[in-house]
């Protein structure tokens, strides 16, 4: 039995066929492979967070997202820098020896756990159950509080108190400190949260 030959013609339509659904092929692939890349929002979410901190006053807190977590930027004032001294043994981790490596990085394993003394930068996250402490700045007795408060944070879910340096007080449900988070400065008044020079 002899083969017959396609024609021209036919060869011609099957090779635009075979072209066209390729192309179309391509162009549905298009939608389904975007959609497994990370979107925008979420490339974002790990992103390094740029602030500028030049009119953050003394006494001040700013707050601003980093990984979907909110970061403090408290700049201290002296007072609130000397209230540090003398609570190394009502803290539970006074010198952020305890999971350093996850917590404190290593420029800010120090009494006031900064790069700069007056500029204190942390994750707002209890390290109990992950609720958002509130700021406990003004010292002396106040509800919730012991007599000689010296100023910091406390956590009214379940009472954990924390200084001005988010050193965690002893005996209180939270474990940890709070997580002093990768930072550095680009200029006296630009700070760059989630990278360092190490990153």
């Amino acid at each position: 039995m002899s083969e017959r030959p396609i024609d021209d013609d036919k060869r011609t339509w099957l090779i635009a066929a075979s072209c066209a659904g390729a192309v179309g092929a391509g162009f549905a692939a298009v939608p389904f492979v975007a959609s497994v890349q990370p979107s925008e929002r979420a490339r974002a979410a790990g992103a390094a967070v740029e602030v500028d901190i030049g009119t953050l006053q003394p006494g001040e807190r700013r707050t601003v997202e980093w990984r979907g977590k909110p970061v403090w930027i408290v700049r201290r004032t002296p007072q609130q820098l000397d209230s540090l001294q003398g609570l190394g043994a009502l803290l539970a981790d006074p010198d952020s020896a305890r999971k350093a490596d996850e917590l404190t990085p290593e420029y800010a394993r120090n009494p006031h756990r900064s790069i700069k003394p007056e500029v204190f930068v942390a994750v707002g996250i209890c390290s109990h159950l992950g609720c958002s402490p509130t700021e406990k700045f003004q010292p002396g007795a106040q509800a919730s509080l012991p007599d000689d408060w010296a100023g910091g944070f406390l956590c009214p879910c379940h009472g954990s108190t924390f200084d001005m340096a988010g050193r965690v007080y002893r005996n209180k449900p939270a474990p940890d400190n709070l997580e002093v988070p990768p930072h550095m400065y680009l200029s006296e008044s630009r700070l760059i949260i989630g990278a360092d020079k190490k990153a």
